[in-house]
């Protein structure tokens, strides 16, 4: 698979703060790219600068070939379509106008709202359940049903290459997995998608292709069945675990150890809590 995006030996930061610096790296074509890392670590950052909302302080950003700043912001829409981590509907806007939005970069003076447009939103809107929703103010949304709201304006930009950031955030493990299906369906149906996210179990069942990220900087990419190790995971995360054949998709499934026996061996923490509460009973008896 060819790329049809990379960052090329970018810097990356706000202000005076670096989050990463001389990153390199490429999505493939055509995959479904997950990043994943410890809060901090750079993957929103990433997406950002990939995006073109975040212009590199070195380096650049190359999509199709030419560096995306050189790009007109309409033509990088029609090509990319990104969901934040953070969106903000205008006050008093419908579900079905906000998702209407998404076709600007499709129009122009001479070819205002088409078939083609209403057509991409209702699909867009069944495909993410929130068809029922069309009349609704976004205000008045829960926060999962926001976000769905969000994919589903990102979908109807009918982009070949999909950037999110955390989308599964507010929805419940149900409409997780829906959502993760769906874009695992758009991929098959040729386009590449590029998520940040959380889960690693879910990262790993439907990636192509994982980006591993601590510090700011690419710890390590490829396939999940490659570079997910038991090893790995307690680099980047500190999290010790055991690692299994997802029974499902037989993809790795990470098993967090914790404290194997809570009930056996108390934390130090929980101990001193527990001999404070029975100092203060104490006191309160006196």
């Amino acid at each position: 698979m060819t790329d049809r995006l990379h960052a090329d030996n970018v810097t990356l930061r706000y202000d005076e703060r670096t989050i990463s610096r001389n990153l390199s790296v490429a999505v493939p074509g055509g995959s479904f790219t997950v990043i994943v890392g410890p809060n901090a670590c750079g993957k929103s950052t990433l997406l950002r600068a990939l995006s073109r909302l975040l212009k590199p302080a070195a380096g650049q950003v190359i999509l199709d070939g030419r560096s995306i700043s050189d790009l007109a912001a309409k033509e990088v829409a029609r090509r990319l379509g990104l969901l934040p981590q953070s969106s903000i509907a205008p006050e008093g806007i419908t579900v079905a106008d906000l998702v209407a939005r998404s076709r600007y970069p499709h129009q122009s003076f001479f070819r205002q709202w088409s078939k083609p447009d209403e057509e991409a939103v209702i699909a867009a809107m069944e495909a993410t359940r929130v068809s029922d929703l069309s009349g609704r103010l976004v205000d008045e949304l829960s926060g999962g049903q926001r976000q769905r709201v969000w994919v589903a304006m990102v979908l109807a930009q009918e982009t070949p290459i999909l950037l999110l950031d955390e989308p599964t955030t507010f929805l419940d493990i149900a409409h997780q997995i829906e959502l993760m299906d769906l874009l695992a369906d758009l991929n098959r149906l040729g386009r590449t998608v590029v998520a940040v996210l959380h889960d690693l179990n879910h990262a790993c069942r439907y990636a192509s292709h994982l980006i591993a990220m601590k510090d700011g900087a690419i710890v390590a990419e490829g396939k999940p069945s490659t570079i997910i190790t038991e090893k790995l995971v307690e680099d980047v995360f500190g999290l010790p675990s055991v690692i299994i054949a997802d029974p499902v998709s037989s993809t790795p499934l990470i098993v967090p150890k914790g404290r194997q026996s809570p009930d056996a061996t108390e934390s130090s923490q929980v101990v001193r809590l527990d001999a404070s509460a029975r100092a203060g009973k104490e006191r309160h008896r006196d």
